[in-house]
């Protein structure tokens, strides 16, 4: 005989299965993370590391959907209005060495993700996107 004081399931439960199921749909806001560098070489644990972050950032939560990788400012053209220099806009001791798109909860796990780069002498910046589109030929 069925005990009909006890119920079929428990509110948490079902709770808990939507949440998720919410969670699921929901897309995560992207952030851009600007990687700083001062050190003109990295060091191979630091290079291991760089190569580590997407699943350490995935244990944390959240992903890492594109990245790439910059060459040192000597190689960059800067271009204001008609005038055309040689190397970057700006001189600094850090540069722009990479930027990769983050999906985060919100812009505080989004810090705490980008938090997990490994710099030797720099920094990082987050920024949230308005927009990441990959354009592809048609």
């Amino acid at each position: 005989m069925t005990d009909l004081t006890r119920p079929l399931c428990s509110a948490p439960s079902i709770a808990v299965a939507v949440a998720r199921k919410l969670a699921e749909k929901q897309p995560m806001t992207q952030y851009a993370v600007l990687i700083f560098e001062g050190a003109k070489e990295l060091p191979a644990e630091v290079l291991a590391a760089h190569g580590d972050l997407p699943g350490r950032i995935a244990e944390k939560g959240g992903r890492i959907v594109a990245g790439l990788a910059l060459p040192g400012n000597e190689t960059a053209t800067a271009i204001r209005g008609e005038e055309i220099t040689d190397g970057p806009f700006i001189e600094t001791k850090e540069a722009l060495a990479g930027v990769f798109v983050l999906e985060a909860r919100d812009l505080d796990h989004a810090i705490a993700l980008a938090e997990l780069t490994p710099i030797v002498d720099g920094g990082v910046e987050v920024r949230p996107l308005l927009g990441f589109h990959v354009l592809e030929d048609s």
